[in-house]
């Protein structure tokens, strides 16, 4: 009886492989992610799913069209070692305020999410170009809110960074802090960490709590959690 039952599991995962490889390979969760593959959840689902080698061809090739320009940093121990993270120079066309240390996970969503929504979002809401991410940091070897007993923070991997405001090609500097509540710009900056979930596992913003405030938290723990 045990046998059958065993021949009969292996029917139907065999029947349920052959069904999800006869779907299209944008509608299919287990093709291989493309870099132009539409936002969405089935893109957040392969982004999870990506294995470190996978993350960094992709990534590469991310470098090869010019969405994001990296180079490689040697590995590193001591309480909060680092193994396989880039140094993140800028997003292709968008500027950074300064370089970034980045797990690949964290470089490679970045670069969708600045060239896939970022963008285009800043084109079509604000009628202008983003040309620079300000951001304070990305890794720092601490626990979460400094506290001592707390487990380590995302950018203790260098798993998250935080944004604190963007640059326009029309002059505009626009910050978390006062942009967040202004009318030119508050819906803009909403729809923009309303889109960070498709590629973070969370993004945390002013509305929060009191420690995120002054910027966006984007990292690579959950599922994205946006709020």
């Amino acid at each position: 009886m045990r046998g059958k039952t065993a021949i009969s599991l292996l029917v139907l995962a065999a029947l349920g492989y052959a069904g999800w490889s006869l779907l299209p390979r944008q509608y299919n969760p287990f093709s291989p992610l493309s870099l132009d593959d539409a936002p969405g959840r089935l893109t957040q689902f392969k982004l999870h799913r990506l294995s470190p080698a996978q993350c960094h061809v992709l990534l590469q090739e991310a470098n090869q069209r010019g969405w994001i320009a990296i180079r490689r940093v040697a590995d590193s121990g001591g309480p909060c070692p680092l193994k396989q993270v880039v140094r993140v120079a800028n997003f292709g066309p968008v500027r950074l305020s300064s370089s970034f240390l980045a797990s690949c996970p964290l470089a490679l969503s970045s670069a969708l999410f600045i060239h896939q929504q970022a963008r285009p979002l800043t084109r079509s809401l604000m009628r202008s170009e983003l040309r620079q991410v300000d951001h304070v940091g990305s890794f720092a070897c601490r626990n979460i809110y400094h506290r001592q007993n707390a487990r380590l923070s995302e950018h203790a991997t260098a798993d998250a960074l935080d944004i604190s405001g963007f640059r326009l090609a029309d002059g505009r500097q626009i910050t978390i802090t006062r942009g967040w509540q202004q009318p030119a710009s508050g819906p803009w900056l909403r729809a923009l960490l309303s889109a960070s979930c498709g590629y973070y596992g969370n993004g945390l913003g002013p509305e929060y709590n009191a420690a995120h405030k002054t910027h966006f938290h984007l990292g690579m723990r959950g599922y994205g959690l946006c709020r």
